[in-house]
């Protein structure tokens, strides 16, 4: 298809991956394809609305897991808890939270991440190059503002399949 990769980052045994942009639902096969070819495994959050028949045990089989947007599950808690407790964890999140346009990112993968006391790897996807680049790895600190701030600058020049549809917001 075209597609090349630029991942300069390591991969340890835990980690989340954050996606961006996701403009698109071309976005999820593009990232199962590359998962495919590179021998990478990870779960991913997907609304519950999408766990149908046929597709929920598709989804479910190839790490699909669903979000309850209406509940308040406190699901951060539990991936984080899921998370310290596996000898691997693998995570992938789009922070924008839908592919249509938003200026707020949803924060969980960051605080996942924070609880873990896991990295977060910043994953790029760029239609316009039809690049998948992986080069910055961020440790959560605690301070949000500054950590987003540097993660959402990462993904300032990536160009999603509806790049009308991608902001970083205010940074």
């Amino acid at each position: 298809m075209g597609w090349k990769s630029v991942v300069t980052e390591e991969h340890p045994d835990k980690f989340i991956i954050c996606l961006a942009p996701h403009t698109s639902n071309y976005d999820f096969f593009i990232g199962q394809l590359y998962n495919g070819a590179v021998g990478l495994h990870s779960n991913f959050l997907m609304k519950k609305e999408w766990f149908f028949w046929p597709l929920g045990p598709i989804f479910r089989s190839i790490g699909g897991i669903p979000v309850y947007r209406q509940k308040h599950t406190r699901m951060t808690d539990a991936m984080a808890e899921t998370a310290r407790q596996a000898k691997t964890f693998h995570l992938c999140i789009t922070p924008e939270g839908t592919r249509s346009r938003v200026d707020e990112w949803k924060k969980g993968f960051y605080f996942i991440a924070q609880g873990a006391q896991i990295p977060i790897l910043l994953y790029g996807v760029d239609y316009e190059r039809k690049l998948i680049q992986c080069t910055k790895t961020i440790i959560p600190t605690g301070d949000i503002e500054k950590d987003m701030r540097e993660i959402k600058l990462y993904f300032k020049d990536f160009k999603g399949k509806h790049p009308e549809n991608f902001s970083i917001g205010e940074v």
